[in-house]
């Protein structure tokens, strides 16, 4: 083989190529695209200029593939070629400026954060996951002033096109006066920098395999791309791999990503994409009169029964439309749902199969969970000191849907922190001096166990529950689950189960899991029902109806069986029933099931011990009967120990029974109650004063 002698082959001039691609490409409608994107660049006084993948690939293929292979190269010509077009237009804009970026958005592959390994290094990568943590923006230096303490003569450091990488280093040598000895001092105020911060991605929950922990990775963020994106926010990053040491003489090092480009996912669940045929298949399934019945009977399908429980997620799973108001306040569509019941009802694996079906969910226990884990904590880097934010689970979950099971072995210091999250559906922190408002728009699913074991039938639905009033009224609908002995149900049951045990087949989902994902993601994101005047008739009369109960009776204190959150979230729930047939308008027969099961939660927990319907067990843990008789004792003892250390048990007895013709048993019970809750405290034994 005869070596070639003499000949060189010409290097390639990606600069040159950048300049044609954008003062030449044409979208369909004939018109220079990157042109006019130079053009606004410059009248919007920015620095980067974005260009599709897509069409530097159409437009030059060879262009695009080095930029995958060699992107430090042909990203530095990309900005001098953007520079010199700019120079063109606006030479005094290209002056001030002096530095432009070219951002490459949409590639054609999206790598896993997991995936990221040795190859990848030094090439051009897509990735996507949640943003966990956020540390604060930095200057970093990128060129640094020296003055040489021997000649007097200030220069740039490093020289030419090179910046400072990981740690300034003085030079050894003076390019002015060429001689080394002497101090170089640096000029810290002459000296260039650039915006900086580092931000943690996370992978999605749903890409982690099964029993794995998520993978991160730091992003260092630079210029115009700081500070553009939140704690629990899901973002796309194009970037390049790079090495960081882990100390000075380890040969380990960590692999982090420099972002080129950042594209945040506004819309909850954007970033999965519904083609055309996806499209055709849902509207056919949409056109199938059983369809809410198929999709119910798709969750959980050898779970036996339960189909209002069933039906409730599903619900949650589509939500309703969210409203924001012209004064800026946002009226929130999600629907929360709550399970109380006996041991063995298959509360947890309704949820499980909840968190396979949803499209974005994340699933966590509350014996395992504190309060900054769900909401946002903020922690201490143990490298730099400073104070960062990390995500929690409801931030995560912002946009799906949030399943907790356990809920009642939270600790009651932890619950609290959800209070907002299921109303505002932000999470509010200011901690270390870090002020942030994040977003929590989230469907909250919840489970939990009755506080004696099993649910007692002779106590109201809050002495049965270890959860606060504030808690339970946020949900929508709240369903419990005994677990009563009965022959018939029983055989059933046993059948049903052994059928599911011997044949696995004959229990799969009515509609293909993939398929109904799509089908969620779709009604979620395009099917906005509006209330019909007849569902607007029906809701309106129902909650008339039931308001007048408490007019037309004769008690002194009437119960009020319903109240204006449980009115809008019948609204939501019709809403949703809508959803899951594709409907625009909400039609009577959504109204009509969302009564039907806002009924039966009402019934099952806001029943009184008369069997009346009190929405005032729900909202404050009591009935307004009970609330009464607390204010009738607390009177009471307030009259009668005005002037004495304490008024005995049996006098306080005999007065409340004869005012009220309430039994003594019950007055002797709600004064215990009083007692274990603070409102009264005993001098002596079966003597009480009140607390003031």
């Amino acid at each position: 083989m005869t070596e070639m002698v003499g000949y060189e082959e010409a290097p390639i001039v990606y600069g040159e190529m950048f300049k044609d691609f954008i003062k030449n490409f044409r979208d369909e409608h004939g018109r220079f695209k990157y042109m006019d994107r130079l053009r606004r660049m410059i009248n919007f006084d920015l620095q980067s200029l974005s260009i599709d993948f897509s069409d530097l690939y159409r437009y030059n293929t060879e262009l695009a593939e080095a930029l995958i292979d060699n992107p430090s190269e042909v990203l530095r010509e990309a900005s001098e070629a953007i520079k010199e077009l700019v120079k063109l237009e606006d030479p005094e804009y290209a002056k001030r400026k002096k530095n432009f970026i070219a951002r490459i958005y949409g590639l054609f592959e999206t790598i896993k954060i997991r995936d990221i390994k040795s190859d990848y290094v030094g090439k051009l990568v897509q990735v996507e996951g949640i943003v966990t943590r956020m540390h604060p923006i930095r200057s970093r230096m990128v060129k640094a002033w020296f003055r040489h303490e021997k000649c007097g003569g200030e220069f740039e450091w490093p020289p030419k096109d090179e910046i400072i990488g990981d740690r300034v280093e003085k030079p050894s040598i003076c390019p002015i006066c060429q001689e080394g000895g002497g101090k170089f001092v640096l000029l810290k105020e002459k000296s260039k920098y650039i915006d900086w911060q580092k931000i943690t991605l996370q992978e999605k929950p749903e890409d982690v395999p099964g029993g794995q922990m998520p993978r991160s990775i730091e992003v260092h963020l630079t210029h115009d791309l700081v500070d553009s994106a939140r704690p629990g926010d899901r973002i796309t990053i194009v970037g390049i791999p790079r090495l960081e040491q882990t100390s000075t003489v380890s040969p380990l090092y960590e692999i982090y990503l420099e972002a080129n480009s950042m594209r945040v996912s506004e819309k909850a669940l954007e970033e999965i994409t519904i083609t055309r045929e996806d499209e055709e298949k849902i509207k056919e399934l949409a056109r199938d009169p059983w369809i809410r019945e198929k999709i119910i009977a798709s969750i959980s399908p050898s779970i036996y029964g339960h189909w209002d429980l069933k039906e409730a997620i599903a619900l949650s799973l589509f939500g309703g439309v969210p409203k924001v108001m012209p004064d800026g306040t946002r009226v929130r569509g999600d629907i929360h749902v709550l399970f109380v019941g006996d041991p063995g009802v298959a509360k947890s694996q309704l949820l499980q199969s909840a968190a396979r079906i949803a499209p974005r969910a994340v699933y966590t226990s509350g014996k395992g969970s504190t309060a900054a884990g769900l909401t946002a904590a903020v922690v201490r880097d143990n490298k730099t000191g400073e104070f960062y934010l990390e995500a929690g689970a409801l931030v995560l979950a912002d946009g799906g849907v949030a399943i907790i099971d356990e809920i009642d072995k939270m600790r009651s210091e932890d619950r609290v922190a959800i209070h907002e999250a299921m109303e505002q559906q932000v999470i509010s922190i200011s901690k270390a001096g870090i002020v942030a408002r994040l977003n929590a728009r989230a469907s909250i699913l919840a489970a939990g166990n009755p506080k004696f074991g099993i649910y007692l039938e002779n106590k109201t639905f809050t002495e049965n529950v270890n959860l606060p009033p504030t808690i339970i009224s946020r949900f929508d609908l709240i369903f419990v689950v005994k677990d009563k002995p009965s022959l018939e149900k029983d055989r059933r049951l046993a059948r049903y189960i052994l059928e599911a045990h011997s044949n696995v087949e004959k229990f799969k989902m009515e509609i293909e899991p993939t398929l109904l994902k799509k089908y969620i993601i779709y009604a979620r994101r395009y099917i906005k029902p509006r209330l019909s005047p007849n569902a607007k008739k029906l809701i309106e009369e129902f909650f008339v109806f039931m308001r007048n109960m408490a007019v037309v009776g004769e008690k002194e204190t009437p119960p009020i069986p319903i109240t204006a959150r449980q009115l809008e979230a019948i609204i939501r729930i019709a809403e949703a029933h809508a959803k899951m047939a594709l409907k625009d308008e909400v039609t009577m027969e959504d109204a009509a099931e969302a009564i039907r099961l806002t009924m039966s939660f009402l019934s099952s927990v806001g029943m009184t011990e008369t069997g009346e319907i009190d929405a005032g067990i729900i909202m404050t843990g009591k009935s307004r009967s009970q609330i009464r008789l607390y204010t009738i004792i607390l009177d009471t003892i307030k009259r009668l120990g005005s002037d004495k250390e304490c008024v005995e048990q049996d006098t306080i007895v005999k007065e409340v029974t004869q005012a009220t013709s309430i039994n003594e048993d019950k007055v002797k019970e709600t004064l215990a109650r009083l007692y274990r809750e603070g409102y009264v405290y005993k001098p002596k034994s079966n003597c009480f004063q009140v607390v003031e």
